[in-house]
């Protein structure tokens, strides 16, 4: 199946990925310590479930989610927790809580983990669930998790699953690997989802620049979902990988602006995430590893790593032969949409998809570049692959008119950095935009806050005014008994006799006067 339709604009990007992705995928060296992030990259901090001090095996529940948009966290070794604290991370922030965890070198299985997973017995809600227990979660750079994915197909009737094998980023080519290598576990995965899903039609997008990997899905596709599962092929366009841009290039649908693709009847996942699926279905071991591309100018020898999650940058980028020609920058992601770490004693995180270490070639003289002022070319609205102005949104966020903003479709980015890289201004136009979603996130936030600290103000004035007139009540019905009982002015009594035309005394008129 060729892909009839397109998403408008984007870029052709000169792929720096082929020597990487001819190399096999190498297993990772175990390492002493990881450093698990309570940030998996989706921006919610998970709680932690664990002490220090504690005794875990490799697949023990370390932390979980407090919302929909966090996957459960395992131990990936068998050791001790020696710390919980704020570590430096692959976070917007750049920092979060992290569990550090000493291996005791035994790779230990948690003993209540099952050797294996019947999907196709179990009601799709409870498989839900149990792959929402295992935190299966998006290998492709998002990290959301895939329960939440697989509710929302399921609420609104999404019965297409698309499976997202583009890898469009230039230096990435973990995916391309991963299907060349496990184009069956990709299917078993498929599978499983579907099921979950309560679907039948199931559709693998690869770009055309990854012929192994085309071949191979085709050679594994099961011959009896031939008739409703298939491959195909799309232009290897920049951001082709992002869902919203893959479902109209490969179904020709539109996803509704502030919608999801539940939406317009699809579920899109990534093609790694399928594989760590049928893993989990065949072994029953929750998602504790995942394949990231290490490469960049900065390392001696590019490979696709096999680690376990927490694992070091600095162990990854030991893995792929060390450093070499002075390196610039460690981006986690790729030179596109990556962000720049600090230092490499960072943890693998199931959103980390690639370890970017550039040199001054491979950022193309754009380090040092300086800002100009916007010359209204036009160029950024030509690429914009949503169809936004950025030119207007970033001269509404300079201004900080949040309604403008939002009304020229800051929400709408989705942080390709198209615009960025075509500018001839050198403005950081994605940059910015981001920043004024946090900005509007904030917000919002404040405003959720006040109205609910409003709310509480005043339930608490009623519940005062409702406890103040229980009180004056209970006071009023106090006195009105006092009085009764002892004859207060202005209290009706009966008199003494129990009659009420006056008791005659002896001898006296029946006035009570004396004579």
């Amino acid at each position: 199946m060729t892909a009839r339709h397109h998403f408008p604009a984007g870029l052709v990007l000169e792929a720096r990925k082929r020597t990487t992705a001819a190399q096999p995928i190498v297993a990772g060296e175990p390492v002493g310590r990881v450093l698990l992030a309570l940030d998996q990259g989706t921006g919610s901090v998970l709680e932690p479930v664990v002490a220090v001090g504690a005794t875990v095996a490799r697949g023990t529940v370390v932390a979980r989610p407090v919302d929909a948009f966090g996957a459960v966290l395992h131990a990936s070794v068998s050791g001790r927790v020696t710390a919980i604290d704020l570590r430096e991370a692959s976070t917007e922030t750049g920092e979060c809580p992290c569990i550090e965890i000493e291996s005791d070198d035994r790779d230990a299985r948690e003993p209540s983990l099952p050797s294996a997973v019947e999907f196709a017995t179990l009601d799709p809600a409870a498989l839900v669930e149990q792959l929402r227990e295992a935190g299966i979660a998006g290998l492709g750079g998002a990290g959301f998790p895939t329960a939440t994915k697989l509710c929302a197909g399921r609420e609104r009737g999404a019965r297409v699953l698309l499976l997202d094998g583009a890898e469009c980023e230039p230096w990435i080519c973990c995916d391309d690997a991963l299907m060349r290598a496990q184009a069956e576990g990709v299917w078993t995965g498929a599978a499983v989802l579907s099921h979950a899903l309560g679907g039948d039609t199931c559709i693998v997008a690869v770009e055309d620049d990854k012929p192994e990997a085309i071949a191979a899905l085709r050679a594994a596709l099961p011959d009896a979902r031939r008739a409703d599962w298939s491959v195909a092929v799309v232009p290897a366009v920049y951001p082709q990988g992002a869902e919203r841009q893959l479902i109209s290039a490969v179904l020709g649908v539109e996803v509704p602006a502030g919608g999801l693709p539940a939406d317009a009847g699809v579920t899109c996942q990534n093609v790694a995430t399928a594989a760590a699926v049928a893993h989990w279905a065949r072994t029953g071991d929750p998602l504790t590893t995942r394949v990231v591309t290490v490469t960049g100018s900065g390392v001696a020898r590019p490979t696709n790593v096999r680690a376990r999650l927490g694992t070091p940058v600095a162990a990854l980028v030991a893995a792929a032969g060390g450093y070499r020609d002075a390196p610039l920058r460690l981006i986690a992601g790729g030179n596109m949409m990556g962000r720049a770490l600090a230092t490499d004693a960072v943890g693998l995180t199931k959103a980390i998809n690639c370890i970017f270490v550039a040199t001054e070639a491979d950022l193309e003289g754009r380090l040092h570049a300086r800002e100009l002022p916007c010359i209204r070319c036009g160029d950024c609205a030509r690429v914009c692959s949503v169809g936004l102005l950025p030119q207007q949104i970033h001269r509404a966020v300079l201004a900080r008119d949040d309604t403008a903003s939002v009304r020229f479709g800051v929400r709408d980015c989705i942080d390709c950095g198209c615009c960025d890289y075509v500018c001839p201004s050198q403005i950081p136009l994605a940059w910015r935009f981001r920043e004024a979603r946090r900005h509007l996130q904030e917000r919002e936030q404040a405003t959720r806050r006040a109205s609910a600290a409003r709310t509480r103000y005043e339930r608490r004035e009623r519940r005062l005014r409702e406890a103040e007139a229980a009180r004056q009540q209970s006071f009023e019905a106090a006195r009105a008994a006092a009085r009764l009982a002892t004859g207060a002015p202005g209290t009706p009594r009966p008199a003494a006799g129990g009659s009420g035309d006056g008791a005659r005394e002896p001898g006296g008129s029946s006035s009570g006067e004396r004579p």
